[in-house]
């Protein structure tokens, strides 16, 4: 795996600290690795892009390359229709990211949003890229309620365009999840059927850059340069059976039955 494509259920959900993850656990491992981001929306001409906060997190020795700047914070075709500036086609990404893998083990190219947010105006999305390229897509979802539908509707147009899903990532595992965090963690792989290969945990990209490179690799699965292991943290934060709240001692019987009327 030379080109990884890391695509978001939808925004602010981590991916940026997903990708910087990746890229530190490889660097550990003695990979070197460059990230591309084809769009960045949303940041003005001389502020620091997702790929830069890359570099800050993951080292110096990361490569980072951006393909286009959009000041609105919009989908790349749109954000650029509005700015007068040029759309980006996959060919163009396809082929930044084929030179990039000239001379580095790992490019991560990751995407504006969601796996279908367009790049231009006819409606090519990072999908598009990924078919040109034959590259495998990782997910990376939010850990709470909503997530088991946009997670297995993302597995489901990768697979309805024939591309390769790799697995799953928590961008965020929250520091106390809720009922909902803990049920997805194992539903997440049956509702998608895509592997779980990790969880980051929430605030990881307010760490120390030092300590956020050592902590990477603990953090991700093997497939991706880790240690991680899901079966070790669903044994963690699987909840346990549930079990009906007992009747107060002083409920009346209608307390404890209530009749039809009453539903």
């Amino acid at each position: 795996m030379s080109v990884l494509m890391v695509s978001g259920t939808g925004t602010e959900i981590g991916k940026t600290v997903v990708t910087s993850a990746i890229a530190a656990a490889a660097v550990a491992a003695g990979r070197s690795v460059a990230v591309l981001k084809p769009a960045q929306t949303g940041v003005g001409p001389q502020e620091p892009g997702d790929a830069a906060e890359a570099v800050r997190l993951a080292g110096p020795s990361v490569t980072a390359v951006e393909l286009a700047r959009y000041p609105e914070p919009l989908a790349p075709d749109r954000a650029a229709h509005r700015s007068g500036l040029a759309t980006l086609a996959p060919a163009q990404i396809a082929e930044a990211a084929r030179r990039l893998s000239l001379d580095h083990d790992l490019v991560l190219v990751e995407g504006a949003g969601g796996l279908l947010v367009r790049f231009d105006e006819a409606g090519n999305t990072l999908a598009d890229a990924a078919r040109l390229l034959g590259a495998p897509t990782l997910v990376v979802a939010q850990a709470g309620l909503g997530t088991l539908n946009a997670t297995t509707l993302t597995a489901e147009a990768l697979r309805a365009r024939e591309l390769t899903a790799l697995g799953v990532v928590v961008g965020s595992w929250p520091q106390s999840p809720d009922l909902a965090a803990r049920c997805n963690l194992a539903d997440l792989t049956r509702s998608s059927g895509l592997p779980l290969l990790g969880a980051v945990p929430e605030g990881s990209g307010t760490l120390a850059p030092e300590r956020f490179r050592a902590s990477a690799p603990s953090w991700l699965a093997p497939p991706l340069s880790g240690t991680w292991s899901a079966e070790s943290f669903l044994a963690t934060w699987t909840p346990p059976p549930f079990h009906p709240t007992a009747p107060s001692p002083h409920a009346s019987p209608a307390d404890a039955n209530p009749s039809p009327a009453g539903v």
